[in-house]
């Protein structure tokens, strides 16, 4: 394993002492880089870009010769463990994912095979090797897989959906059937991260997106429970080195105490959960990683080095934050606005972090 010559964003995960607060964000490799859409171009489709590890490193790369951000993120998508159980996994432009043959009995549950990482997903464990010899110890690399119950809901709708009914109308009406499919994806995740992991991952990170869609017991029960059972089998010591383990529920504001009993080293927060009340809720017990809103970057850079400004103020002193957004970066941001949000955490986070 290559020695970081940045390990601000681990240390930070581990609520350890550091210099100043780390930054990356969601998304950060992507289309509002115009470098990002000549690659994406180029490779002719975005699943194409996703299974093409040069192209995939390339484009992981590409925020960090511009910003001065303290992590990498794999350039991947969330959908990928359920293309490899054979679902026909292709973007619609204007719509999104959709997949080809979705899940719609009994039987397409039990046939689903939980699926080998190094094979059927061996161009994202590829991309990992590549991008950590590209980056020779730079930042850290950030592995991540969408939850089981997220991944669940394209799944069993065909792609996007703004109110889940056919997978809210399974868990009503058949429960254990969807126990049944949350079951083998807790399985494929935890598989997924860990090759992940082997192949050089310096930290993961589980995007619940769709956990917030879910009432308070049923998050619980469908959500909850099997980003647990995926920590617990996380290989997150590695040697002497621990993996910290990300854990993002969108929406989930409610839920951050029982989130924070998880084993997660950090919660992302989006933006609607004031990061103040998020550290004296279950901040001695985890990091905390958040929270601008995205939308905030379309205003002027003042405005933005202001908001900046606001957040940290309102963690505090000490360490266990990691700014970020509290989703991922729009499509049609100005470069220019990213940048002077990260130089406003790089010039006001140090004073929250006296030696």
């Amino acid at each position: 394993m290559i020695t970081l010559k940045n390990d601000c964003f681990i240390r930070a995960l581990l609520r350890q002492p550091v210099e100043r607060t780390p930054v990356w964000m969601m998304r950060q490799a992507g289309r509002y880089l115009p470098e990002y859409r000549r690659v994406r171009e180029q490779a002719g489709s975005f699943m194409n870009l996703c299974t093409n590890p040069e192209l995939a490193c390339e484009v992981t790369l590409q925020p960090l010769d511009r910003f001065r951000l303290d992590a990498a993120i794999l350039f991947s998508d969330i959908l990928t463990i359920p293309d490899a159980m054979g679902l026909g996994l292709h973007f619609v432009e204007g719509e999104g994912p959709r997949f080809s043959r979705p899940i719609q009995t009994e039987a397409d549950i039990r046939t689903l095979a939980v699926p080998d990482p190094e094979e059927s997903l061996g161009y994202v464990t590829d991309a990992v090797r590549l991008i950590q010899r590209e980056l020779q110890g730079r930042v850290p690399l950030i592995g991540f897989s969408g939850s089981p119950w997220t991944l669940a809901t394209y799944m069993v709708e065909g792609g996007s959906s703004k109110d889940f009914r056919k997978v809210k109308a399974m868990l009503y009406d058949r429960p254990e059937l969807l126990h049944e499919l949350l079951d083998k994806l807790a399985d494929a995740v935890a598989a997924y991260l860990n090759a992940q992991i082997k192949a050089g991952v310096n930290a993961v990170m589980l995007f619940d997106t769709w956990g917030g869609s879910l009432s308070t017991g049923h998050y619980r029960d469908f959500s909850l429970a099997y980003s647990k059972r995926i920590f617990d089998q996380l290989r997150i010591k590695q040697g002497d080195r621990t993996i910290p383990a990300i854990l993002f529920t969108k929406g989930g504001g409610l839920w951050l105490e029982a989130m924070a009993e998880t084993g997660y080293h950090a919660l992302g927060l989006d933006w609607q959960t004031p990061i103040a009340d998020a550290r004296r809720r279950v901040g001695g017990k985890v990091a905390l990683q958040g929270n601008l809103d995205p939308v905030a970057l379309y205003a002027s850079p003042e405005s933005i080095r202001s908001e900046v400004k606001k957040i940290l103020a309102d963690f505090g002193q000490g360490s266990g934050h990691v700014f970020n957004l509290g989703h991922g970066v729009h499509p049609d941001i100005q470069p220019e606005h990213v940048g002077a949000m990260i130089e406003a955490v790089h010039e006001f986070s140090p004073e929250f972090h006296p030696l």
